[in-house]
């Protein structure tokens, strides 16, 4: 054994603290003493702005004289892929469930995958410091998902530990109020075995995530699964059973705190940065030595459960507030995502100016277009489409399985809502508090429009959990939207006058003042059908005067649609224009003419 490496993943639900946790192992071993902000794992803008973790990122700490590498994942099942890459690098995890929510969906997701790789499991219930906390419930909850996902008897041995990670204390009493986070650190050396050292074999070296350096060029990141490299010394990059041309290690990086630490020699467990390469590697690509070519197996990831269509943006605005127009570089840029984002695909189509782009989820294909928008793209994106397959001659689609934590006085407008998806309920569980628990699974397909409508049934106060269930036989057609759009006749500036006019007929998502175009959707109508309307219309003058008729306009509140929102609204004949400084949804056909 290499008993000086220890090398864990911290993997739980979105929002059970995980980042949190990294930050209070970095301050309790003393790697990162002055700390400028909370969860500095998270470097990512939208990371920060959204509060939850999108990329897995590494760190390493040291302890009682041991070098522990430590991997921050997401918990979201729409980055599962980050999960599944990033798993092949550790021993073992700290699996850490809120001891108030209890065993969720991506709870379920992340502990399957840990346990089909066969790590050794420590069991972090945290936030036990909460009012609404039921710590037995939540152990007895974790103790039964071990049981239904466990492949082997040793993977039910393991240590629970309780504490609270914001407050920075675990330990094994579930009463405690404070403490340090000592007892965490014990247990995971105790616990995690140590990687076997095999730095006599051929050298192999996983390649999990890639990134990339004005500097340095490609950079590589992954783990010595055996043997050695040093400084200097060459290497091929296998995969797929082609090797690539001889390369040479110019620079080599081990992780500590914050800081990436230059090294001449990398060996056995480490998990490494490595550059110098002529060419680019890829995610799962093993390094070998150019003598002793032995490439590693690399884990499938899942397959993606939705598209939609990518394509160059032809509305009138076109060209005003974006600086990457073309299909040329909106290609560039989404061939260039496949490189880190395993779990993404990009496909040509028919037409040159549109990509056919598939992922998890709405969160993750929204994600990469929020980060496009960002850098100065402008797009337009088509309804979203989930992926059907075609097994034994029969069509199957995408099922979620849907976890809703409700007050109970809204259960009965929940269950009938998802009856009318096609949902089927598969358990109720009451909890304390007035709150009950209702599992449904669901099409995939069923669920676009669901969670704002879940929003506003459950007045802010409903949890939603979503996770990929499998494939089923279809389950029958489904109409996801049962209002019709306002869509505007003419293009201008929209004014007070004839908005106020419109705001009987529906949900405006404009403001007066705003410029729009014919065809772009300004609202949502009150009624099944679209209706076209001109909200450009102004008052004529005339010297008649009559008493309160020429009082202020009083409008109500628009609803600002966001890039998700746009997501769950949009109808197959709509499209979502996407430029850095604006979101506005307009019709495929722009013409009302044409349209009819």
């Amino acid at each position: 054994m290499n008993k000086q490496i220890k090398n864990i993943a911290i993997i739980a639900h979105v929002d059970h603290g995980k980042t949190t946790l990294v930050d209070q192992l970095l301050k309790a071993s003393g790697t990162v003493v002055n700390m400028e902000s909370d969860r500095v794992m998270d470097s990512n803008d939208l990371e920060r702005e959204r509060g939850i973790t999108i990329l897995a990122k590494n760190t390493g700490i040291q302890y009682a004289g041991h070098k522990i590498n430590i991997v921050d994942t997401p918990g979201h099942s729409d980055f599962g892929g980050e999960v599944e890459r990033t798993l092949q690098m550790v021993e073992g995890f700290l699996l850490l469930v809120d001891a108030a929510e209890g065993v969720l969906p991506g709870t379920r997701f992340v502990l399957s995958k840990a346990l089909a790789l066969n790590l050794k499991p420590i069991v972090v219930i945290n936030k036990i410091d909460r009012k609404d906390a039921d710590v037995d419930r939540t152990e007895n909850e974790i103790h039964d998902l071990f049981l239904d996902l466990a492949i082997d008897e040793s993977q039910l041995d393991f240590p629970v530990l309780y504490g609270s990670g914001r407050s920075g204390f675990m330990g094994f009493d579930k009463n405690a109020t404070s403490g340090t986070m000592t007892p965490l650190l014990d247990t995971i050396l105790a616990t995690i075995p140590s990687p076997h050292n095999k730095d006599d074999k051929n050298l192999q070296i996983l390649v999990t995530s890639l990134t990339y350096s004005d500097y340095l060029g490609h950079i590589a990141v992954g783990r010595v699964v055996s043997g050695k490299l040093k400084k200097g010394d060459n290497f091929v990059i296998c995969r797929d059973g082609n090797i690539g041309k001889v390369q040479k290690a110019t620079k080599m990086f081990e992780y500590l705190g914050l800081q990436q630490v230059e090294q001449d020699e990398i060996s056995t467990g480490q998990i490494v940065a490595l550059a110098g390469f002529t060419e680019e590697p890829k995610i799962g690509a093993t390094l070998c030595s150019p003598n002793a070519v032995d490439p590693l197996n690399y884990v499938n990831i899942d397959e993606p459960t939705l598209s939609v269509y990518m394509s160059v943006n032809d509305s009138p605005f076109n060209g005003r507030e974006g600086k990457l127009l073309t299909s040329r570089q909106i290609r560039e840029r989404l061939f260039k995502e496949l490189k880190t984002d395993v779990a993404l695909r990009v496909e040509d189509t028919a037409s040159p100016e549109s990509f056919k782009v598939s992922g998890r989820g709405q969160l993750h294909l929204s994600i990469l277009i929020e980060n496009m928008r960002r850098e100065g793209f402008e797009l337009q994106v088509s309804a979203p489409e989930v992926i059907y397959k075609t097994i034994n001659g029969v069509k199957h689609e995408p099922i979620e399985m849907v976890t809703i934590d409700v007050a109970e006085e809204y259960q009965g407008p929940i269950m009938e809502n998802l009856g009318r998806r096609k949902g089927i309920m598969k358990n109720m569980v009451q909890h304390s508090h007035g709150r009950v628990r209702l599992e449904f699974e669901v099409p995939s397909r069923c669920l676009l429009g669901f969670r704002s409508q879940f929003l506003t049934d459950t007045r802010g106060t409903g949890m939603l959990n979503l996770l990929f269930h499998g494939y089923e036989p279809y389950r029958g057609d489904f109409e996801t939207r049962n209002k019709g759009a306002l869509v505007s006749m003419e293009s201008g500036t929209t004014t007070t006058y004839a908005l106020d006019s419109l705001k009987a007929r529906g949900i405006l998502f404009v403001e007066p003042g705003e410029d729009i175009y014919e065809g772009m959707v300004i609202g949502e109508h009150s009624r099944e059908n679209d209706l076209d309307v001109n909200p450009c219309k102004g008052k004529k003058l005339t010297n008649m005067r009559a008493s309160g008729s020429d009082e202020a306009a009083q409008l109500p509140p628009v609803k600002k649609m966001g890039l998700e929102t746009c997501f769950e609204w949009i109808n197959p004949d709509e499209l979502i224009e996407v430029t850095p400084a604006s979101i506005r949804l307009r019709k495929k056909v722009l013409k009302s003419s044409f349209r009819k």
